[in-house]
């Protein structure tokens, strides 16, 4: 874990549970793409910059999930980098609160206020295509997080963020989390479409045809739909479709699944509502969602 691998003459990523990448820009400067979990995860980003006599100019955040900005500060504070996020992903680095209270749906008790869904602060600047260095392309990657993007190195290597879950991650958990579907979809497909010489995701694989496994994904997020969908024939709320869900695929309930795997239940919600599957009213004050 946190092996340092070379894809390229100027690509790299740490091998770790969220893929950390980093680019050589010239002379000894370098920047990463996310920074990992959380401090020891710095720690040993700063190992490899030592290692090979490499400055951290920049750390370009794909999105604001904790696991991917939890290395932020150490870094920033050790090397004096600029950290950039995109659009709504920039208020979340600099007030990391803001991810626990969204998932939960008010202020978060203890149980959630915790490393792996609360990342320590960073002074992170707005993340556009003019800040980032000559040659990369800043891709909006939408749907996982609200303004989720990757980016293409100068040698044709896409970094892809969470727009992807491996295979084995989906058997195992079955539900992956999202945000807006409809714009998840969108995004799946856009990378289908997409040539490079290599793909990495965040969180499977790096893999020169990413086709497949975008479309397991794909094919997953219907699956998900469908059986949503199916437990509302008859109207329920949405704590007993969550139980149900649960109980269909073997899950176990925790604090974190709970806010994790219902904030991806509420969009599917919200999704199959908007798109004419599902409707929703109010009964002795209850929400209950029902298929139409």
């Amino acid at each position: 874990m946190y092996e340092l691998i070379q894809v390229s003459e100027r690509c790299y990523y740490v091998q770790s549970p969220a893929k950390i990448g980093l680019v050589k820009l010239d002379g000894d400067r370098v920047c990463l793409i996310d920074s990992g979990s959380d401090k020891d995860a710095g720690r040993k980003v700063r190992q490899h910059l030592d290692a090979n006599g490499w400055a951290l100019e920049a750390i370009y955040n794909t999105h604001s999930n904790a696991d991917h900005i939890g290395g932020n500060q150490y870094l920033q504070k050790q090397t004096g980098c600029k950290i950039y996020a995109p659009g709504i992903e920039r208020d979340f680095t600099v007030h990391p609160l803001l991810e626990p209270s969204f998932l939960y749906g008010g202020y978060p008790f203890k149980d959630l206020r915790h490393k792996f869904l609360m990342a320590q602060p960073s002074a992170a600047e707005e993340l556009t295509q003019a800040v980032l260095p000559e040659g990369f392309e800043l891709i909006p990657l939408p749907g996982h997080f609200f303004d989720m993007a990757g980016f293409r190195a100068p040698d044709g290597v896409v970094y892809l963020a969470d727009c992807l879950s491996s295979k084995e991650t989906l058997d195992k958990y079955q539900i992956g989390f999202v945000y807006d579907v409809a714009a998840y979809l969108d995004t799946l497909e856009k990378v289908k479409s997409m040539e490079a010489k290599l793909f990495i995701p965040a969180h499977a694989e790096a893999a020169e045809n990413i086709v497949p496994l975008a479309q397991y994904n794909i094919d997953k997020v219907w699956e998900i739909a469908e059986a949503v969908t199916g437990l509302c024939a008859q109207p329920l709320t949405f704590e007993v479709i969550l139980q149900k869900l649960f109980a269909r695929y073997g899950l176990t309930m925790t604090f974190e699944q709970y806010a994790l795997v219902g904030s991806t239940v509420r969009s599917y919600l919200a999704w199959l509502k908007d798109t004419g599957k599902l409707s929703a009213r109010f009964e002795d004050n209850l929400l209950l969602w029902e298929r139409l």
